[in-house]
Protein backbone atom coordinates (compact mmCIF):
# COMPACT_ATOMS: atom_id res chain seq x y z
CA UNK A 1 0.00 0.00 0.00
CA UNK A 2 1.37 3.25 -1.23
CA UNK A 3 1.44 6.39 1.72
CA UNK A 4 0.93 9.84 -0.08
CA UNK A 5 1.07 12.78 1.93
CA UNK A 6 -0.13 16.56 1.19
CA UNK A 7 0.88 19.37 2.79
CA UNK A 8 -1.49 22.39 2.26
CA UNK A 9 -5.31 22.42 0.90
CA UNK A 10 -5.81 25.65 -0.65
CA UNK A 11 -6.37 25.16 -4.65
CA UNK A 12 -3.07 23.32 -5.49
CA UNK A 13 -3.09 20.87 -2.76
CA UNK A 14 -7.10 20.12 -2.66
CA UNK A 15 -7.12 19.91 -6.16
CA UNK A 16 -4.55 16.70 -5.98
CA UNK A 17 -6.18 15.80 -2.82
CA UNK A 18 -9.45 15.37 -5.03
CA UNK A 19 -8.18 13.45 -7.82
CA UNK A 20 -5.86 11.52 -5.30
CA UNK A 21 -8.54 10.61 -3.69
CA UNK A 22 -10.48 9.54 -6.45
CA UNK A 23 -8.06 7.20 -7.78
CA UNK A 24 -6.03 5.71 -4.60
CA UNK A 25 -8.31 6.58 -1.39
CA UNK A 26 -9.64 2.90 -1.33
CA UNK A 27 -6.74 1.11 -1.88
CA UNK A 28 -4.02 3.42 -0.93
CA UNK A 29 -3.37 6.03 2.54
CA UNK A 30 -3.94 9.34 1.15
CA UNK A 31 -3.40 12.10 4.08
CA UNK A 32 -3.44 15.75 3.72
CA UNK A 33 -2.01 18.15 6.57
CA UNK A 34 -3.74 21.72 6.54
CA UNK A 35 -3.27 24.32 9.09
CA UNK A 36 -7.00 25.35 8.77
CA UNK A 37 -9.66 23.46 8.77
CA UNK A 38 -11.51 24.63 6.10
CA UNK A 39 -10.77 25.38 2.94
CA UNK A 40 -10.73 29.07 1.22
CA UNK A 41 -12.09 30.61 -2.10
CA UNK A 42 -9.48 32.86 -1.70
CA UNK A 43 -10.60 35.14 -5.28
CA UNK A 44 -13.78 36.23 -3.50
CA UNK A 45 -12.25 37.43 -0.41
CA UNK A 46 -12.13 40.25 -2.87
CA UNK A 47 -15.90 40.95 -1.59
CA UNK A 48 -15.69 40.39 1.65
CA UNK A 49 -13.34 42.74 1.89
CA UNK A 50 -15.98 45.57 0.69
CA UNK A 51 -19.33 43.71 3.00
CA UNK A 52 -20.45 42.34 -0.55
CA UNK A 53 -20.01 39.05 0.54
CA UNK A 54 -20.02 36.96 3.95
CA UNK A 55 -17.15 35.60 4.97
CA UNK A 56 -18.95 32.12 5.40
CA UNK A 57 -19.71 31.71 2.13
CA UNK A 58 -15.85 31.57 0.94
CA UNK A 59 -15.47 28.23 3.34
CA UNK A 60 -16.60 24.67 3.57
CA UNK A 61 -14.97 21.99 6.08
CA UNK A 62 -12.91 19.63 4.09
CA UNK A 63 -13.31 16.75 7.24
CA UNK A 64 -16.57 16.72 5.32
CA UNK A 65 -15.11 16.39 1.62
CA UNK A 66 -12.11 14.24 2.91
CA UNK A 67 -14.39 11.74 4.41
CA UNK A 68 -16.10 10.97 1.37
CA UNK A 69 -12.99 11.17 -0.70
CA UNK A 70 -11.51 8.01 1.49
CA UNK A 71 -8.51 10.53 2.42
CA UNK A 72 -7.15 10.82 5.66
CA UNK A 73 -7.10 14.68 7.01
CA UNK A 74 -5.05 16.57 10.32
CA UNK A 75 -5.98 19.86 10.79
CA UNK A 76 -2.54 21.06 12.33
CA UNK A 77 0.82 22.42 11.28
CA UNK A 78 3.60 20.74 9.25
CA UNK A 79 6.78 21.64 11.17
CA UNK A 80 9.01 19.36 9.68
CA UNK A 81 10.06 17.39 6.29
CA UNK A 82 12.31 14.23 7.27
CA UNK A 83 13.79 13.73 3.58
CA UNK A 84 15.66 10.52 3.83
CA UNK A 85 13.52 8.72 6.70
CA UNK A 86 10.05 10.05 4.28
CA UNK A 87 8.18 11.35 7.81
CA UNK A 88 6.20 14.76 7.98
CA UNK A 89 6.05 16.10 11.61
CA UNK A 90 2.77 17.68 12.29
CA UNK A 91 1.51 19.72 15.28
CA UNK A 92 -1.85 19.57 15.20
CA UNK A 93 -4.37 22.25 16.10
CA UNK A 94 -5.41 22.51 19.97
CA UNK A 95 -3.22 23.24 22.65
CA UNK A 96 -3.11 20.23 24.65
CA UNK A 97 -2.51 18.00 21.03
CA UNK A 98 0.82 16.28 20.86
CA UNK A 99 3.45 16.16 17.70
CA UNK A 100 2.48 13.59 15.25
CA UNK A 101 4.24 11.69 12.25
CA UNK A 102 2.81 11.28 8.89
CA UNK A 103 5.02 8.47 7.14
CA UNK A 104 4.78 8.97 3.13
CA UNK A 105 6.49 7.03 -0.13
CA UNK A 106 5.32 10.49 -2.00
CA UNK A 107 4.94 13.84 -1.04
CA UNK A 108 3.43 16.72 -2.67
CA UNK A 109 4.11 20.45 -0.80
CA UNK A 110 1.47 22.80 -1.96
CA UNK A 111 1.11 25.49 1.18
CA UNK A 112 0.98 28.26 -0.17
CA UNK A 113 2.75 31.16 0.35
CA UNK A 114 3.91 32.94 3.77
CA UNK A 115 2.58 36.43 3.70
CA UNK A 116 6.07 38.31 4.49
CA UNK A 117 4.40 41.65 5.94
CA UNK A 118 7.77 41.59 7.74
CA UNK A 119 9.90 42.41 4.80
CA UNK A 120 8.47 45.86 4.09
CA UNK A 121 8.61 47.73 7.51
CA UNK A 122 5.11 49.04 8.88
CA UNK A 123 3.56 46.79 6.48
CA UNK A 124 0.44 44.77 7.30
CA UNK A 125 -2.37 44.36 10.41
CA UNK A 126 0.13 43.38 12.87
CA UNK A 127 1.54 46.69 12.53
CA UNK A 128 -2.08 48.33 12.35
CA UNK A 129 -0.95 50.83 9.04
CA UNK A 130 -2.28 49.38 6.00
CA UNK A 131 -4.74 45.80 5.86
CA UNK A 132 -4.82 42.31 3.47
CA UNK A 133 -7.03 40.63 1.92
CA UNK A 134 -4.92 37.30 1.26
CA UNK A 135 -6.96 35.51 4.28
CA UNK A 136 -10.09 34.84 5.98
CA UNK A 137 -9.62 37.07 9.26
CA UNK A 138 -7.42 39.64 7.37
CA UNK A 139 -10.37 39.94 4.39
CA UNK A 140 -12.51 40.65 7.59
CA UNK A 141 -10.45 42.74 9.52
CA UNK A 142 -9.98 44.50 6.02
CA UNK A 143 -13.54 45.10 5.73
CA UNK A 144 -14.13 46.48 9.56
CA UNK A 145 -11.50 49.26 8.54
CA UNK A 146 -12.82 50.42 4.73
CA UNK A 147 -16.48 50.49 6.56
CA UNK A 148 -15.10 53.14 9.08
CA UNK A 149 -13.61 54.96 5.73
CA UNK A 150 -16.80 55.02 4.07
CA UNK A 151 -18.73 56.80 7.62
CA UNK A 152 -16.24 59.06 7.50
CA UNK A 153 -17.06 59.96 3.91
CA UNK A 154 -20.97 59.44 4.69
CA UNK A 155 -20.18 62.48 7.40
CA UNK A 156 -19.17 64.51 4.27
CA UNK A 157 -15.15 63.98 5.26
CA UNK A 158 -12.43 63.26 2.39
CA UNK A 159 -10.56 60.07 2.37
CA UNK A 160 -7.49 58.64 0.45
CA UNK A 161 -7.30 55.34 -0.45
CA UNK A 162 -4.33 53.16 -1.93
CA UNK A 163 -4.74 49.52 -3.29
CA UNK A 164 -1.73 47.61 -4.51
CA UNK A 165 1.48 45.56 -3.45
CA UNK A 166 3.34 46.36 -0.95
CA UNK A 167 6.79 44.91 -2.21
CA UNK A 168 9.04 45.58 -5.08
CA UNK A 169 9.13 42.00 -5.22
CA UNK A 170 5.32 41.25 -4.62
CA UNK A 171 3.09 39.41 -6.87
CA UNK A 172 -1.42 38.94 -7.36
CA UNK A 173 -1.28 42.19 -8.68
CA UNK A 174 -4.66 40.92 -10.29
CA UNK A 175 -6.28 40.39 -6.44
CA UNK A 176 -5.66 44.51 -5.51
CA UNK A 177 -6.39 45.52 -9.63
CA UNK A 178 -10.26 43.54 -8.27
CA UNK A 179 -9.89 44.77 -5.44
CA UNK A 180 -9.20 48.69 -6.17
CA UNK A 181 -12.38 48.31 -8.88
CA UNK A 182 -14.88 46.71 -6.52
CA UNK A 183 -13.98 49.70 -3.76
CA UNK A 184 -15.12 52.20 -6.73
CA UNK A 185 -17.68 50.47 -7.70
CA UNK A 186 -18.98 49.94 -4.19
CA UNK A 187 -18.61 53.72 -3.45
CA UNK A 188 -20.75 54.84 -6.13
CA UNK A 189 -23.25 52.90 -4.74
CA UNK A 190 -23.59 54.28 -1.54
CA UNK A 191 -23.31 57.35 -3.54
CA UNK A 192 -19.65 58.65 -1.30
CA UNK A 193 -17.32 58.12 -4.78
CA UNK A 194 -17.07 62.17 -4.67
CA UNK A 195 -15.44 62.17 -1.24
CA UNK A 196 -12.34 59.70 -2.25
CA UNK A 197 -9.08 59.38 -3.76
CA UNK A 198 -8.53 56.56 -5.15
CA UNK A 199 -4.79 55.24 -5.83
CA UNK A 200 -3.22 52.24 -7.55
CA UNK A 201 0.05 51.81 -6.44
CA UNK A 202 1.85 48.56 -7.92
CA UNK A 203 5.24 47.11 -8.28
CA UNK A 204 4.48 46.54 -12.23
CA UNK A 205 6.27 48.02 -14.68
CA UNK A 206 3.27 49.05 -16.47
CA UNK A 207 -0.57 48.65 -15.82
CA UNK A 208 -1.80 45.43 -16.84
CA UNK A 209 1.62 43.74 -16.46
CA UNK A 210 0.51 41.27 -13.96
CA UNK A 211 4.22 39.79 -13.65
CA UNK A 212 3.67 38.06 -16.56
CA UNK A 213 5.15 40.32 -19.13
CA UNK A 214 1.51 41.92 -19.67
CA UNK A 215 0.35 40.88 -22.79
CA UNK A 216 -1.54 42.22 -26.22
CA UNK A 217 -4.90 41.14 -27.72
CA UNK A 218 -6.49 41.55 -31.38
CA UNK A 219 -9.35 43.93 -30.87
CA UNK A 220 -11.09 45.45 -33.31
CA UNK A 221 -8.96 44.98 -36.22
CA UNK A 222 -5.94 46.06 -34.05
CA UNK A 223 -3.90 45.23 -31.46
CA UNK A 224 -3.75 46.43 -27.67
CA UNK A 225 -2.68 45.92 -24.81
CA UNK A 226 -3.54 45.00 -21.27
CA UNK A 227 -2.37 48.50 -20.47
CA UNK A 228 -4.85 50.19 -22.93
CA UNK A 229 -7.40 48.66 -20.80
CA UNK A 230 -6.43 49.22 -17.72
CA UNK A 231 -5.63 52.21 -18.39
CA UNK A 232 -8.82 53.38 -20.13
CA UNK A 233 -11.21 51.55 -17.29
CA UNK A 234 -8.35 53.69 -14.47
CA UNK A 235 -9.75 56.84 -16.33
CA UNK A 236 -13.21 55.93 -16.55
CA UNK A 237 -12.90 55.17 -12.29
CA UNK A 238 -11.17 58.10 -11.78
CA UNK A 239 -7.89 55.89 -10.32
CA UNK A 240 -4.53 57.19 -10.05
CA UNK A 241 -2.38 54.68 -11.21
CA UNK A 242 0.98 54.72 -9.49
CA UNK A 243 3.33 52.02 -11.16
CA UNK A 244 7.18 50.90 -11.36
CA UNK A 245 6.85 51.43 -7.55
CA UNK A 246 8.87 49.59 -4.31
CA UNK A 247 7.07 50.18 -1.16
CA UNK A 248 10.19 50.72 1.22
CA UNK A 249 8.18 51.30 4.28
CA UNK A 250 4.74 52.39 6.09
CA UNK A 251 3.57 54.96 8.57
CA UNK A 252 0.41 55.73 9.49
CA UNK A 253 -1.02 58.08 7.16
CA UNK A 254 2.36 57.84 4.61
CA UNK A 255 3.23 54.95 2.33
CA UNK A 256 7.11 55.36 1.41
CA UNK A 257 8.22 53.91 -1.92
CA UNK A 258 11.12 54.29 -4.46
CA UNK A 259 10.53 54.16 -8.46
CA UNK A 260 12.38 52.57 -11.23
CA UNK A 261 15.00 55.53 -11.48
CA UNK A 262 15.95 55.30 -7.86
CA UNK A 263 13.82 58.56 -6.59
CA UNK A 264 12.28 58.63 -3.09
CA UNK A 265 8.47 59.22 -2.98
CA UNK A 266 5.47 59.02 -0.44
CA UNK A 267 2.02 58.77 -0.82
CA UNK A 268 -0.51 59.50 1.93
CA UNK A 269 -3.78 57.51 2.93
CA UNK A 270 -6.37 57.13 5.31
CA UNK A 271 -7.25 53.33 4.38
CA UNK A 272 -4.83 50.96 2.67
CA UNK A 273 -4.75 47.53 1.76
CA UNK A 274 -1.01 46.24 -0.09
CA UNK A 275 -0.23 43.04 -0.87
CA UNK A 276 3.00 41.86 0.93
CA UNK A 277 5.79 39.43 -0.79
CA UNK A 278 5.31 35.75 -0.74
CA UNK A 279 7.93 33.39 0.69
CA UNK A 280 7.99 29.69 1.53
CA UNK A 281 6.63 28.49 4.56
CA UNK A 282 9.05 27.97 7.15
CA UNK A 283 9.59 23.92 6.83
CA UNK A 284 12.58 22.19 8.37
CA UNK A 285 13.98 19.58 6.30
CA UNK A 286 16.40 17.04 7.29
CA UNK A 287 18.06 14.01 6.48
CA UNK A 288 18.36 10.76 8.26
CA UNK A 289 21.28 12.29 10.90
CA UNK A 290 19.44 14.88 12.01
CA UNK A 291 21.35 17.31 9.22
CA UNK A 292 19.66 20.66 7.20
CA UNK A 293 19.00 19.77 3.63
CA UNK A 294 16.96 22.94 2.94
CA UNK A 295 19.34 23.89 0.42
CA UNK A 296 18.82 20.61 -1.76
CA UNK A 297 14.86 21.30 -1.70
CA UNK A 298 14.28 25.26 -1.23
CA UNK A 299 15.60 28.46 -2.48
CA UNK A 300 16.57 31.21 -0.02
CA UNK A 301 12.98 31.95 -0.29
CA UNK A 302 11.99 28.71 0.99
CA UNK A 303 10.01 27.67 -2.50
CA UNK A 304 10.45 24.01 -3.25
CA UNK A 305 13.10 23.64 -6.11
CA UNK A 306 12.04 21.50 -9.25
CA UNK A 307 12.66 20.11 -12.56
CA UNK A 308 13.24 23.37 -14.00
CA UNK A 309 16.50 25.29 -14.76
CA UNK A 310 17.77 27.83 -12.46
CA UNK A 311 20.02 30.60 -12.76
CA UNK A 312 19.66 31.35 -16.26
CA UNK A 313 20.41 35.30 -16.96
CA UNK A 314 17.06 36.07 -17.65
CA UNK A 315 17.66 36.80 -21.78
CA UNK A 316 18.40 33.32 -21.71
CA UNK A 317 15.57 32.19 -19.48
CA UNK A 318 12.88 34.35 -21.76
CA UNK A 319 14.52 32.62 -24.91
CA UNK A 320 14.31 28.77 -23.49
CA UNK A 321 10.83 28.06 -22.40
CA UNK A 322 11.93 24.49 -21.57
CA UNK A 323 13.71 25.73 -18.50
CA UNK A 324 10.00 25.67 -16.76
CA UNK A 325 9.47 22.89 -14.94
CA UNK A 326 7.37 20.17 -16.28
CA UNK A 327 6.69 17.21 -13.42
CA UNK A 328 7.45 19.84 -10.58
CA UNK A 329 9.43 17.13 -8.63
CA UNK A 330 12.59 17.84 -7.12
CA UNK A 331 15.71 16.53 -8.44
CA UNK A 332 17.72 15.08 -5.13
CA UNK A 333 14.59 13.61 -3.73
CA UNK A 334 12.62 12.46 -6.50
CA UNK A 335 9.59 11.20 -4.47
CA UNK A 336 8.94 14.83 -3.18
CA UNK A 337 6.91 17.07 -5.49
CA UNK A 338 5.35 20.80 -5.28
CA UNK A 339 2.76 23.17 -6.64
CA UNK A 340 0.82 26.24 -6.39
CA UNK A 341 3.21 28.99 -4.81
CA UNK A 342 4.80 26.95 -3.18
CA UNK A 343 7.22 25.85 -6.46
CA UNK A 344 10.43 27.54 -7.23
CA UNK A 345 9.72 29.02 -10.68
CA UNK A 346 13.37 29.19 -12.33
CA UNK A 347 12.87 33.35 -12.97
CA UNK A 348 10.69 35.80 -13.38
CA UNK A 349 8.53 36.03 -16.59
CA UNK A 350 8.55 40.05 -16.29
CA UNK A 351 12.06 41.56 -17.15
CA UNK A 352 13.53 42.00 -13.62
CA UNK A 353 14.62 45.70 -12.66
CA UNK A 354 16.59 46.87 -9.35
CA UNK A 355 16.75 50.65 -8.95
CA UNK A 356 19.72 52.36 -8.49
CA UNK A 357 19.33 52.09 -4.68
CA UNK A 358 19.36 48.53 -5.01
CA UNK A 359 15.75 47.92 -4.08
CA UNK A 360 13.82 45.22 -6.49
CA UNK A 361 10.54 46.28 -8.80
CA UNK A 362 10.10 42.66 -9.84
CA UNK A 363 6.92 40.87 -9.82
CA UNK A 364 7.00 37.53 -9.00
CA UNK A 365 5.44 34.81 -11.33
CA UNK A 366 1.57 34.22 -10.44
CA UNK A 367 1.42 30.68 -9.52
CA UNK A 368 -2.60 31.24 -7.81
CA UNK A 369 -6.05 30.12 -9.14
CA UNK A 370 -6.48 28.07 -11.99
CA UNK A 371 -2.57 27.59 -12.66
CA UNK A 372 -2.17 26.10 -9.12
CA UNK A 373 -5.24 24.11 -10.04
CA UNK A 374 -3.77 22.95 -13.25
CA UNK A 375 -0.22 21.99 -11.29
CA UNK A 376 -2.05 20.55 -8.46
CA UNK A 377 -3.78 18.04 -10.92
CA UNK A 378 -0.94 17.31 -12.97
CA UNK A 379 1.48 16.16 -10.04
CA UNK A 380 -1.37 14.07 -8.55
CA UNK A 381 -2.00 12.01 -11.55
CA UNK A 382 1.91 11.34 -12.12
CA UNK A 383 1.64 10.14 -8.35
CA UNK A 384 -0.98 8.21 -8.98
CA UNK A 385 1.04 6.67 -12.12
CA UNK A 386 3.74 6.59 -10.09
CA UNK A 387 2.26 3.96 -7.67
CA UNK A 388 0.71 1.77 -9.91
CA UNK A 389 3.25 1.72 -13.13
CA UNK A 390 6.10 2.89 -11.68
CA UNK A 391 6.53 5.67 -14.42
CA UNK A 392 5.10 9.38 -15.01
CA UNK A 393 2.64 10.33 -18.25
CA UNK A 394 1.50 13.76 -17.37
CA UNK A 395 3.90 17.20 -17.63
CA UNK A 396 2.49 20.68 -18.73
CA UNK A 397 4.91 23.81 -18.27
CA UNK A 398 3.81 27.29 -17.41
CA UNK A 399 5.05 27.73 -20.88
CA UNK A 400 2.09 25.63 -22.56
CA UNK A 401 -0.57 26.17 -19.96
CA UNK A 402 -3.31 28.07 -21.01
CA UNK A 403 -4.81 30.46 -17.93
CA UNK A 404 -8.08 32.03 -17.66
CA UNK A 405 -8.74 34.89 -15.43
CA UNK A 406 -11.72 36.95 -14.54
CA UNK A 407 -11.07 39.97 -12.37
CA UNK A 408 -14.18 41.43 -10.82
CA UNK A 409 -14.43 45.10 -11.36
CA UNK A 410 -17.84 45.20 -9.30
CA UNK A 411 -19.83 42.22 -8.15
CA UNK A 412 -23.91 43.81 -9.47
CA UNK A 413 -25.39 41.88 -11.71
CA UNK A 414 -27.26 44.49 -13.12
CA UNK A 415 -24.25 47.19 -13.45
CA UNK A 416 -21.19 45.34 -12.47
CA UNK A 417 -18.24 44.58 -14.58
CA UNK A 418 -15.27 42.16 -15.03
CA UNK A 419 -11.95 42.20 -17.06
CA UNK A 420 -12.43 38.05 -18.51
CA UNK A 421 -8.69 37.55 -19.78
CA UNK A 422 -7.23 34.57 -21.11
CA UNK A 423 -3.56 33.94 -21.92
CA UNK A 424 -1.53 31.07 -23.60
CA UNK A 425 0.59 30.57 -22.81
CA UNK A 426 1.13 31.70 -19.15
CA UNK A 427 5.16 32.44 -19.99
CA UNK A 428 5.53 33.13 -23.66
CA UNK A 429 6.69 31.12 -25.55
CA UNK A 430 8.92 33.20 -28.03
CA UNK A 431 10.03 30.10 -30.21
CA UNK A 432 6.23 28.92 -31.38
CA UNK A 433 5.18 32.49 -31.67
CA UNK A 434 7.91 34.63 -32.50
CA UNK A 435 5.69 37.57 -34.03
CA UNK A 436 3.16 37.89 -31.72
CA UNK A 437 4.73 38.59 -28.55
CA UNK A 438 5.21 34.45 -27.36
CA UNK A 439 1.71 34.21 -27.05
CA UNK A 440 -1.18 32.73 -29.47
CA UNK A 441 -3.31 35.77 -30.97
CA UNK A 442 -5.93 33.57 -31.25
CA UNK A 443 -6.50 31.83 -27.68
CA UNK A 444 -5.12 35.11 -26.10
CA UNK A 445 -8.07 37.25 -24.90
CA UNK A 446 -9.07 40.44 -23.40
CA UNK A 447 -12.71 41.93 -22.57
CA UNK A 448 -14.31 43.94 -20.14
CA UNK A 449 -18.18 44.25 -19.58
CA UNK A 450 -21.48 42.71 -17.51
CA UNK A 451 -20.96 39.37 -18.79
CA UNK A 452 -17.86 39.17 -17.12
CA UNK A 453 -19.85 40.08 -13.57
CA UNK A 454 -22.27 37.01 -14.31
CA UNK A 455 -19.12 35.05 -15.39
CA UNK A 456 -17.50 35.58 -12.09
CA UNK A 457 -20.35 34.63 -10.21
CA UNK A 458 -20.96 31.70 -11.81
CA UNK A 459 -17.53 30.82 -11.25
CA UNK A 460 -17.64 30.71 -7.68
CA UNK A 461 -20.66 29.18 -7.46
CA UNK A 462 -19.12 26.28 -9.78
CA UNK A 463 -15.78 26.06 -8.50
CA UNK A 464 -17.55 25.95 -5.05
CA UNK A 465 -19.72 22.96 -6.09
CA UNK A 466 -16.38 21.35 -7.58
CA UNK A 467 -13.91 22.09 -4.68
CA UNK A 468 -16.33 19.93 -2.44
CA UNK A 469 -16.10 17.25 -4.96
CA UNK A 470 -19.80 17.14 -5.71
CA UNK A 471 -21.46 15.13 -8.69
CA UNK A 472 -19.71 16.19 -11.84
CA UNK A 473 -16.66 17.84 -10.25
CA UNK A 474 -14.12 16.54 -12.76
CA UNK A 475 -15.84 17.66 -15.88
CA UNK A 476 -15.27 21.23 -14.67
CA UNK A 477 -11.84 22.25 -15.85
CA UNK A 478 -9.13 23.38 -13.23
Amino acid sequence: MAKVCVIGAGFAGHTAALYLGDKLGRDHEVTVINRSPDFVYIPSLVWVGIDRMPVEKTLFDLERVYSRMHVRFIAGRATEVHADAQQVVVEPNGDEAAPVQVDYDYLLIATGPKLDFAATPGLGPAEGNTWSICSPPHAVEAREHYLTAVARMEKGERQRIVIGTGHGAATCQGAALEYISNVHKDLLRRGVRDKCDLRYLSNEPALGDFGIRGLSVKHKGRRRTAEDFIGAVFRDYDIEPLVGRGVTGVEQQAIHWQDMAGAEGETDYDYAMLIPRFVGQPLKYVDADGTDVAEKITNPAGLIKVDGIYGLPYDELAANPDAWPAVYQNPAYRNIFAAGIAFAPPGPISRPHVNPNGVPMSPAPPRTGMVSGIIGRIVALNIVDLVKQGRMTHSERMTEMAAACIASMGDSMWDGSAAVIMVYPVVPDTRRYPNEEGRDQFVTHLEMGLAGAWMKRMIHTTFMHKLQGRIGWKIIPE
